[in-house]
């Protein structure tokens, strides 16, 4: 049976993380040089070096696809579709020795997240999501669906963020408006947060101060879940999206938190 482009995207898509995941845990706790960005955040050897493996095997596989990746910027991204890239999402754990960090690679066709994956490198867990197709979680034990929870009660909804930090001038009440109404609150999630929501062990994740290689992997992945990934609005995501993401397993639990971000 003829391989249909979706499949040999996930392929590729998978063939991506699993190229990194040595390169990453080869600097894992090792000594590093790390360099600071234009925007004060910290990059490494191991960040640069996994993008530029990422990048080669795309353009050795799909020449014509565009890449944006958060290490080395933007090729084609106007093409029908653009791999968007973040090789080690959670830089400020990596560098200071703690494994939950995470690659996100996501494929949009039309500026439109097509597929996404997570990819644990040091907790040897993925995530793999595709539009038309149920999410799939994979670990040491096999491949199996992933699928969120019902919780339509936010005030029994357990909340993630990276870091309250995250949340500046006008984000912040409207982020705390959804944080005192919701029933547990825990920081310092990264992309691992999104992971957990899609396998139904929590339930809202709420994050400003992103761009979209930190969030669009996830779009997939968590809707083919059962759930809803949009911008704190209900507005679908893209590359153009802003700072601000919501996702929830439960389309109740989104709806109350749209409206809750939204309020005066």
């Amino acid at each position: 049976m003829p391989t249909s482009n979706l499949d040999a995207q996930l392929d590729l898509a998978e063939r991506l993380v699993e190229a990194t995941r040595p390169i990453i845990t080869g600097y894992f706790r090792q000594a590093v040089d790390i360099d600071q960005k234009a925007d004060a955040t910290p990059v490494t050897i191991a960040d640069r070096a996994a993008e530029a493996e990422m990048r080669r095997l795309i353009a050795a596989t799909f020449p014509a696809h565009g890449i944006v990746g958060e290490e080395e910027g933007a090729v084609r991204p106007g093409a029908e579709y653009v791999w968007v890239l973040d090789p080690i999402d959670g830089t400020k754990r990596f560098i200071t020795g703690n494994p939950c960090f995470g690659t996100l690679v996501a494929l949009l066709r039309d500026g439109r997240p097509l597929l996404g994956v997570i990819d644990m490198p040091l907790l040897a867990e993925r995530w793999i999501g595709a539009e038309g197709r149920a999410t799939l979680f994979v670990d040491r034990l096999g491949r199996r669906p992933a699928r969120t929870r019902t919780c339509p009660d936010i005030a029994e909804a357990s909340l993630y963020s990276t870091s309250p930090h995250m949340f500046e001038g006008p984000d912040a009440p409207a982020f705390a408006r959804v944080r005192d109404a919701a029933g547990l609150v825990l920081y310092g999630s990264e992309c691992y947060g999104y992971g957990l929501l899609a396998s139904g062990h929590s339930d809202l994740v709420i994050e400003a101060d992103m761009a979209p290689y930190d969030y669009l992997a996830q779009v997939p992945i968590i809707t083919g879940a059962g759930g809803v990934m949009s911008d704190w609005q209900g507005g679908a995501l893209g590359l153009n999206s802003g700072h601000r993401v919501l996702a929830a397993g439960d389309p109740h639990c989104h709806a109350r938190a749209v409206a809750l971000l939204a309020a005066a």
